[in-house]
């Protein structure tokens, strides 16, 4: 059986990070907030990799989000950037 694809949507704050994890049925797998520091970022990590076909779509991955994004790409990690215009759109459910 193939393994399901899980999306980690990522919003990246000053102090601390918020994902959502959903896969390819959209079903929500996990939710978590974590800090910024080191130690955080390791527990991120290891929350997402019990998902081996993953990908990241971190919002403003060029803006607020650049620090989070180096991170996980140095990680080996895939990351797409989310425009922070789409993403508010998408959480008021318009397209």
């Amino acid at each position: 059986m193939a393994m399901d694809r899980v999306i980690i949507g990522a919003v990246p704050h000053k102090l601390s990070v918020t994902i959502e994890a959903r896969d390819s049925r959209e079903i929500l797998r996990a939710t978590g907030r974590f800090g910024t520091d080191a130690r955080s970022h390791r527990q991120l990590l290891q929350v997402a990799r019990q998902w081996p076909e993953r990908i990241w779509a971190v919002d403003g991955a060029n803006g607020i989000g650049r620090p989070l994004t180096q991170r996980l790409l140095a990680e080996g990690e895939r990351v797409l950037d989310v425009l922070a215009k789409l993403a508010a759109r998408a959480g008021q459910g318009r397209p």
